[in-house]
């Protein structure tokens, strides 16, 4: 490890641990070349969390989803 990248780790180590986590993920999506994709997705999931946690929408068991699936095969 060169002396730059010693340097960094050890200030990144400073850091708070959620800032830790906030730094992995900004440098995680340097790496990656779907990250506007990625960003797009995360906002969906959020979305969709807060619709069903303020009730907005209405989740189902799985079975029953199932059930409803292949009735509808048929």
């Amino acid at each position: 490890m060169n002396a730059a990248l010693k340097t960094l780790v050890a200030e990144a180590l400073k850091l708070a641990p959620n800032e830790r986590m906030e730094f992995v993920h900004l440098l995680l999506a340097s790496l990656n070349e779907d990250a506007e994709l990625d960003k797009a997705w995360t906002i969906e999931i959020e979305r969709r969390i807060a619709d069903i946690e303020s009730g907005i929408e209405q989740t189902i068991p799985i079975a029953e989803a199932l059930a409803q699936v292949r009735k509808n095969l048929k």
